[in-house]
Order: structure tokens, then C-alpha cells, then sequence
């Protein structure tokens, strides 16, 4: 009894701390008209072409008239002139 009281526990802590120094992937992805966004995803698109980017990529750039960052989307889809392209 004293085992599984002891044991279990520190078991299930150690599981949790190896589960959370998983990093999660996020990006920055900018097309080539100027538009970028954050995603969780490297989706590709035939005839649309990408660049991603690090998630602290955003931090260390200049926005202004030749780049916009746009508002995450849910779902897959990409930016285009200003406007959410759903797939």
C-alpha cells in the first residue's frame, strides 16, 4: 500500500514534466504579397508559395506598408490581398 501511495505519484509528476518540455510548433508564414500570420502548421498550397518563419521571428521585424501580420484563422486556409483563403 505504502508503494503504490509513493510511487504512482512521482511517476505521474515525472510523466508530466516530460510531456511539457515537448515544444509546440508554431510559425510565422508570410506570402509573397506581404501578408503573414501565425499557424500551428506547414500546410502547402499548389501555386501559392510560402516562407516560414520561426514563432519569434515576428518580434525582431519592422510592420508597416510592405508587410502586414493579419489576425490568426482557425482552419486551413492562407491570407491573400488582405483577404482569409479557406481550403
Amino acid at each position: 500500500m505504502r508503494f503504490k501511495s509513493i510511487i504512482l505519484p512521482a511517476l505521474g509528476a515525472v510523466a508530466s514534466l516530460v510531456l511539457s518540455t515537448v515544444g509546440a510548433s508554431a510559425y510565422v508564414v508570410c506570402n509573397r504579397e506581404g501578408d503573414c500570420w501565425h499557424t500551428e502548421s506547414r500546410y502547402h498550397y499548389p501555386g501559392v508559395g510560402f516562407t516560414f518563419h520561426p514563432d519569434d521571428w515576428y518580434f525582431h521585424q519592422t510592420w508597416g506598408s510592405d508587410r502586414h501580420f493579419r489576425e490568426y484563422n482557425r482552419g486551413r486556409g492562407y491570407w491573400k490581398g488582405g483577404v482569409w483563403v479557406t481550403f
